[in-house]
């Protein structure tokens, strides 16, 4: 599925809609471009989920958890993992397999140990259609 946005709600409120169908166990991967709104989507998706305070990046903790939404949501971005063993230091496993909802920024940078069963999202951004398009591509099970 390809959605188009042209707006940073708008891609919030995508964040939001996916996020609503979300079930204990899910993951979901999310790649782009730095500042094509990785963050914004990732917002969205907590709000989804019910979660009110506030969602930012963890670029240098890895992983942040919110308990306070319909379900667990382990937000984790892993542009700073030097290899794959900072992610077993972590115990991703028990995130990835847990009964929570796991959501990977830079997810491409792990792709050996992802589950095959994932919902992947791809955002894009093309400045010839506007500053605030993106072309956001979902592709997984459900």
């Amino acid at each position: 599925m390809i959605i188009e946005t042209f707006s940073e709600q708008e891609t919030r409120t995508l964040g939001e809609r996916l996020a609503a169908k979300a079930k204990p166990g899910s993951i979901y991967t999310l790649t782009g471009d730095l500042g094509v709104g990785k963050t914004v989507f990732t917002q969205g998706f907590a709000k989804g989920l019910g979660i009110d305070e506030p969602v930012n990046s963890p670029t240098f903790t890895i992983i942040q958890e919110y308990e306070d939404g319909r379900l667990p949501f382990y937000h984790f971005d892993v542009y700073r993992i030097g290899n794959i063993d900072e992610m077993e230091e972590i115990g991703y496993e028990d995130y990835f397999y847990g009964k929570g909802v796991c959501l990977i920024e830079w997810a491409n940078l792990i792709e050996e140990i992802l589950p095959g069963e994932r919902f992947a999202i791809t955002i894009e951004k093309d400045l010839n259609r506007g500053f605030d398009y993106r072309k956001i591509t979902v592709e997984g099970t459900e």
